[in-house]
């Protein structure tokens, strides 16, 4: 098996089944592109994540990768001591093969490899923004605005949504007729949803490695600190807070959504590959309108005969247009 079908295929697949189905559907004048960045992201993440070193010397190590995307010849990087740290199989292979990662980088065409080094650059100042502003997670720290968990989400996700864009656009579709302002601003709300809904989703386990997402001006409004959301009993007083939020992620979906349909409507598999994240987001938004989001288990997860249902439901419905358009129940008049 040669190195990119390995990367692409049994790895890609192992560090996140869900992505792999989407990069499986992907046309394949963009499947390389999408899928390196997506491998790259992911060893800044697994990086970002490690707590076994300290945040300072995750953010030099980040820091050191960013060099090395940017620039062919950097310093080369060597993440065998950090592989060595991980409990998790497929992200120690991860970076032990992030230099053959770099290597496929190099080979792309100019203008693909300039947007991949674009999103993620975006992408490792947020994660080192991130690791500065929590630290060890020793203390439990909350973001002090909206606008941060709104900046944060654009940095983590909502460039990827631009970048999707960026590249699809100019292999896909690139002499359609569209409002491209509009369509790379719903983009940029994908991303951000998707991202969002994991940030709800998550709040017990970050709450417990010291990040509360949740505004700590909105929490002080509610008569909240962040250290009351560590009991699942603070639910009744947090919900004036979470429930917003809640509603900001739908409507983000739902610009995701509104993007997937202004896609041409010939590229099936673009809008395959766009509606089964937004549709698995609705799903996991679901599932906490009906739960405490606060109480740590069970973890709340959209289980795989969920997952094989959107598959098929997606397929069944994609040659109908008003079939498909219905997948997506839009959030409620007024709603962010």
């Amino acid at each position: 098996m040669a190195a990119a079908d390995e990367l692409f295929g049994p790895l890609l697949r192992d560090v996140s089944r869900s992505f792999y189905l989407t990069l499986r559907v992907l046309p394949r004048v963009v499947r390389p592109q999408i899928g390196l960045a997506y491998l790259l992201a992911r060893t800044t993440d697994t990086i970002a994540d490690t707590e076994l070193i300290a945040a300072e010397e995750r953010v030099e190590k980040l820091r050191q990768f960013r060099e090395r995307i940017r620039y062919a010849d950097a310093l080369p990087v060597d993440f065998r001591d950090l592989a060595d740290q991980q409990e998790h199989h497929a992200e120690q292979i991860l970076l032990r093969r992030s230099p053959e990662v770099l290597e496929l980088l190099d080979t792309m065409l100019p203008e693909d490899q300039g947007q991949v080094q674009l999103v993620l650059e975006t992408i490792t100042r947020g994660q080192e923004m991130d690791l500065r502003r929590f630290g060890t997670g020793n203390e439990l720290k909350a973001l002090a605005t909206g606008d941060e968990l709104d900046d944060y989400t654009y940095r983590v996700a909502g460039c990827v949504g631009e970048f999707w864009t960026r590249l699809t656009r100019a292999h896909c579709f690139p002499n359609d007729q569209l409002d491209d302002h509009a369509f790379l601003a719903d983009a940029v709300r994908f991303g951000q949803g998707l991202q969002l809904v994991n940030v709800l989703r998550d709040l017990p386990h970050d709450l417990r490695n010291g990040r509360c997402y949740m505004p700590a001006d909105e929490l002080e409004a509610a008569g909240l600190a962040p250290a009351d959301l560590l009991e699942p009993d603070a639910w009744p007083r947090l919900r004036p807070v979470f429930t917003p939020w809640l509603a900001k992620a739908h409507a983000h979906l739902a610009a995701g959504w509104r993007y997937t349909n202004t896609i041409p409507f010939r590229h099936y598999r673009l809008r395959l590959a766009c509606a089964w994240p937004i549709l698995l987001g609705a799903a996991t938004l679901d599932k906490l309108r009906a739960a405490n989001p606060l109480a740590p288990e069970p973890r709340l997860k959209v289980h795989r005969n969920e997952v094989r249902a959107i598959l098929w439901r997606t397929s069944l419905r994609l040659p109908f247009r008003r079939s498909w358009e219905k997948l997506f129940t839009p959030p409620p008049a007024g709603a962010f």
